[in-house]
């Protein structure tokens, strides 16, 4: 069973866990965890289905034929080399997966999906002893996998891409295609199916792979309810949603390849969000993907975009050549209130705070439930790991003005309780310069 976790109105919670409220300052008007893990569906017709998988950057690049059906420069997989330009580790999950496996007399293909009617069994005669057999495994035009000498079907070894009928009677044959693969048609139901799986993994951002309305709203209120009710902070990467809250980015440039969706931007800005680091910003931060992306907006409607919550991306010229460049790195956090105040719709304000809650609920879950006990010592042993997060953190210049005394920890209404109260100040990278030169 997963511990409690999420914000807290009144100290009734029934679960063990770590509930934690981050508030704005009242004003008159132990070790940090790596990020780079990011979260997406896909859909590639081939791979593991019903599942999420991990796949890191050197996976990806090393094996993504036989992960994905598709090599590594194939187009694609233009989206996910997109998305591992700044993401170390995603997890994946095939939303077309579940169809029909692709195959022939001879063999099944490994997975189900279209991509499984490109393989097809090679068999010719064993040169040394003609009453045996070589079987090959052909993909497209690679084969991928060669049994030498083989004397029944009994004996061949399933691979990476099919599973071999031990029954079968082998044959000579130039080439027997597997055929019958066939994808699932995705809707709400296989993202829903993905989100459900997800919730046991912990990871920094996640993409929305799609343009419906109904699934946008699906991502956004995932994320609210596992940030707000659960304790689990990452932030969702989802196009032309306006959701209002720090959770949800709201990308607004669309793609306008041929045969493109619109939406595909989500998987570099997916990975832009899980990537940055807890001290920096991706304020500014260059496009170098290969999507061709609509970045065309006046003055006006760069504003507009900014004040309406929307991460955008638009055209800077610099050095005889146009690049394409985040304006700023905000979320889709438009209203704010006496307890969240503007600076959460600062990206870079929710990676300190998400880092602060996920490495507090490390800590407390794993060292301190059930194993110490609520007195002054065993409490002042949680406020000294608490700090050490923090001083980790204003090392990083990512927090600063902190002190010991900003930390205060004191037995809660039961016995079993602890409360703990903070300060921190964020530090935010420059984004405004005001000057002014008197010349005489």
């Amino acid at each position: 069973m997963a511990y409690g976790g999420g914000t807290f109105t009144a100290q009734n919670k029934v679960l063990p866990g770590t509930y934690i409220n981050f508030v704005s300052a009242a004003s008159s008007s132990a070790a940090l965890s790596d990020r780079g893990t990011a979260a997406i569906g896909i859909m590639t017709g081939w791979g593991v289905s019903g599942d999420i998988f991990e796949v890191t950057n050197e996976d990806f690049q090393k094996k993504s034929l036989t992960i994905f059906g598709s090599d590594y420069t194939a187009e694609d997989m233009k989206g996910l080399r997109d998305l591992f330009r700044n993401a170390r580790k995603v997890y994946c999950y095939r939303l077309d997966g579940g169809g029909v496996k692709a195959s022939c007399t001879y063999a099944a293909a490994k997975y189900a999906g279209t991509k499984g009617n490109s393989l097809k069994i090679v068999i010719t005669a064993n040169v040394d002893d003609n009453e045996k057999f070589d079987v090959a495994t052909v993909y497209g035009t690679e084969t991928v996998d060669t049994q030498v000498g083989v004397a029944a079907a009994s004996e061949l070894v399933s691979n990476d891409w099919v599973d071999f009928v031990s029954t079968a009677t082998l044959a000579v044959t130039a080439g027997t295609a597997l055929t019958g693969g066939t994808d699932v048609t995705v809707t709400g139901t296989q993202h829903q199916n993905f989100l459900d799986k997800l919730e046991a993994y912990n990871f920094n951002a996640l993409g929305c792979n799609s343009g419906e309305s109904t699934v946008k709203a699906l991502y956004s209120n995932y994320c609210k309810r596992l940030r707000d009710e659960l304790g689990k902070k990452f932030q969702v990467a989802v196009q032309g949603y306006a959701a209002d809250y720090e959770g949800v980015v709201n990308v607004k440039n669309v793609v306008t390849d041929t045969g493109a969706a619109g939406h595909e931007l989500v998987y570099w800005v997916t990975g832009v969000i899980a990537g940055t680091a807890v001290n920096a910003s991706a304020i500014a931060k260059e496009y170098s993907g290969e999507f061709a992306v609509n970045a065309d907006y006046t003055q006006s409607q760069l504003e507009t975009a900014i004040n309406s919550g929307e991460f955008v991306l638009h055209k800077v010229p610099e050095d005889g050549r146009e690049t394409i460049r985040v304006l700023k790195d905000i979320n889709s956090l438009v209203t704010t209130t006496d307890t969240k105040g503007s600076v959460f719709k600062q990206n870079q304000t929710i990676r300190v705070i998400d880092q602060i809650a996920n490495d507090t609920a490390v800590i407390f879950n794993g060292s301190y439930i059930g194993k110490v006990p609520n007195d002054v010592s065993g409490r002042e042993s949680l406020r000294g790991d608490i700090i050490a997060l923090h001083n980790d953190l204003l090392e990083l210049r990512a927090i600063e003005d902190f002190n010991d005394g900003d930390i205060k920890i004191s037995r809660g209404d039961d016995a079993v309780s602890v409360v703990v109260e903070e300060n921190i100040t964020v530090v935010n990278a420059m984004e405004k310069l005001y000057m002014t030169v008197t010349v005489a």
